[in-house]
């Protein structure tokens, strides 16, 4: 009985590591076709995130299976709701890198407002924290998941620096409004995205301590 639970549970991690995978790419590929100017490679970031909608309800449909054959308790049972409640914000993720993508292929049909550099960064701070979440979940390891949260600090600061400076362009230039608005939803993507993925790392840390971790400026 307990081999056939382990053996459930590792393949709901491991689905859900594959859907982690799918939005990392998702928001590589966002990245590159923005850095790039790439339309062809943005619509293919927005067919994947159909396959991340599919990955979610198979997950989904497979940890209620896995609760009314085993009923898990303590620990595995926080497992189970943490990968339940991780689905939801990783198809949010998902969906944030498709709006860049979106916003690519509007921002490509005309010369880019200057080099991107603080845009990519935020993208490369993104997948840093999907890489360390990937592991913290792989090696059932805390104080890697608390490092997601540290690191999402740093994306909110570079949503901030983009900001001011998409701003000083707009009241320089009124022309570049449109192209700038457009800009500042993309940053605006890559913060909410984080948002998301500092989610899933707060959840991971109550399935391995069993308790309840907020960032400071979260607590009211």
């Amino acid at each position: 009985m307990r081999e056939a639970l382990d053996k459930e549970l590792n393949g709901l991690v491991a689905e859900a590591l594959r859907m982690l995978s799918l939005v990392r790419e998702m928001t590589q590929e966002a990245t590159e076709a923005l850095v790039e100017g790439n339309a062809e490679k943005a619509r293919g970031v927005i067919l994947k995130d159909k396959e991340v909608d599919a990955l979610e309800l198979k997950i989904e449909n497979q940890a209620i299976a896995l609760i009314a054959r085993h009923q898990p308790v303590a620990s595995d049972l926080r497992l189970v709701f943490t990968i339940i409640k991780a689905l939801t914000d990783l198809e949010r993720a998902g969906d944030y890198a498709m709006h860049v993508a979106e916003d690519v292929l509007l921002l490509a049909q005309e010369p880019p407002l200057k080099k991107y550099v603080t845009l990519p960064e935020m993208g490369k701070r993104l997948l840093e924290m999907m890489d360390l979440l990937a592991k913290a979940v792989a090696e059932r390891n805390a104080p890697l998941a608390r490092e997601v949260l540290s690191m999402d600090d740093q994306v909110d600061g570079l949503y901030e620096e983009v900001t001011r400076e998409l701003l000083t362009y707009m009241m320089e230039d009124p022309r570049t409004i449109s192209k700038a608005l457009t800009l500042m939803r993309v940053a605006r993507s890559y913060e909410r995205l984080g948002d998301h993925l500092e989610n899933v790392a707060e959840r991971v840390i109550y399935w391995l301590t069993g308790e309840v971790e907020k960032k400071p400026e979260d607590v009211y």
